[in-house]
């Protein structure tokens, strides 16, 4: 069985901080910056590279769709 690799893309100028992807990632890797985007908000990031699964739970809660969830299998 292939295992499944995840990647996140946040939209920053876009995302407002509302900190939902942070309470719904299961592998805790999101988190918000210390930086602001040009509208004043601190906006989500992944802190932890690679370790994304791909379960889409952040993007499934994002209220704006800033987040976009990219999988590929790995061998």
């Amino acid at each position: 069985m292939a295992k499944i690799k995840g990647a996140i893309v946040v939209d920053t100028e876009r995302c407002k901080g509302c900190n939902l992807c942070v309470v719904a990632c299961p592998l805790h890797i999101i988190s918000l910056a210390k930086d602001v985007n040009v509208k004043g908000y601190n906006y989500a990031q992944c802190t932890i590279e690679d370790t994304c699964n791909g379960c889409s739970s952040c993007g499934t809660v994002c209220p704006d769709g800033c987040i976009t969830v990219y999988k590929i299998k790995v061998d």
